[in-house]
């Protein structure tokens, strides 16, 4: 019986699923796709970091013609503020065969199941973790909103008020992810299917978005129920280093027959310039 190359099936394995599964993440990983990708320097490897700067306005001068000073004016040295974006992370997820063939099989069958269920997993441990560093500000105002049953208009007018308060920039796309019940909250106000409302609906990642108030607002089912962020792009910066990579590994190294199967993303996420100033947290709780 021939033997089995592991060197050239892993080359098939990342030929036939490597662009699927790029392609796949790109399209399901919602607030990702939304967040702000803008940085300056170069990714090489795992741990470079990359900057996001902003430049600081400066103070201007106004003076009367005529008078003795309507030619003095006062300059300021160029201020900017910036954070630096590690890219220290990688999401991966692994699947063990008991054989070569066993994943052949599954190759050969174009079964989308298992390279689904890996994307899945990565996609959704990136997700939480960029959720978990969109933190928003608890100093006055403070933009944490509790104790919210029902998201209705009121509530979301409420988070525009704060938005506007904190000088959002409206160059940009501000976005709200609501939980199934929240989104369904917005739904059912009677008053929303008036054309002033739903003028046109952009898709991300397969869902279709709902237009309130300057808003445009998701459903994400990735929420525990009654939890909703409202954000501008620019509250959290958000850098994949890469392409997902595709691996195929014996397992004999371990003690074992067969081989792992995984699909890994390395990338980076941290708290935009005031960010915790352009992102609110509504809930129940």
């Amino acid at each position: 019986m021939a033997s089995i190359n592991i060197g050239d099936n892993a080359q098939q394995v990342i030929k036939y699923w490597s662009a699927r599964t790029t392609q796949q993440l790109r399209e399901k990983l919602l607030l990702g796709g939304l967040v702000s990708k803008e940085y300056q320097g170069e990714i090489k490897a795992q741990g470079d970091s990359v900057k996001i700067y902003s430049v600081n306005a400066p103070s201007a001068t106004v003076t009367t013609v005529g008078t003795a000073n309507s030619n003095v004016f006062t300059g300021a040295a160029l201020s900017t503020s910036y954070v630096d974006l590690q890219i220290n992370k990688i999401a991966t997820a692994a699947y063990e065969f008991s054989s070569e063939n066993e994943m052949l099989s599954l190759l050969s069958s174009n079964n989308p199941e298992v390279i689904q269920s890996l994307v899945y997993a990565v996609e959704k441990a990136i997700n939480s973790h960029i959720y978990s560093v969109m933190i928003p500000s608890v100093a006055a105002p403070d933009h944490t909103i509790n104790l919210v049953t029902n998201f209705d208009n009121s509530q979301l007018l409420a988070c525009r008020l704060l938005a506007a308060t904190a000088k959002w920039d409206k160059s940009k796309p501000w976005y709200g992810l609501l939980d199934p019940s929240y989104y369904n909250d917005q739904l059912a106000v009677q008053t929303n299917v008036s054309s002033d409302f739903v003028s046109d609906q952009p898709v991300v990642g397969g869902v279709m978005a709902t237009k309130r108030y300057g808003f445009t607002l998701f459903e994400d089912d990735s929420l525990a129920t009654d939890t909703a962020y409202i954000f501008h792009p620019d509250a959290v910066n958000f850098v994949m280093a890469q392409d997902l990579k595709v691996q195929v590994s014996d397992l004999h190294p371990t003690g074992k027959h067969g081989v792992m199967l995984s699909v890994s993303a390395m990338y980076g996420a941290a708290l935009g310039i005031d960010g915790a100033k352009k992102c609110i947290k509504v809930t129940a709780a």
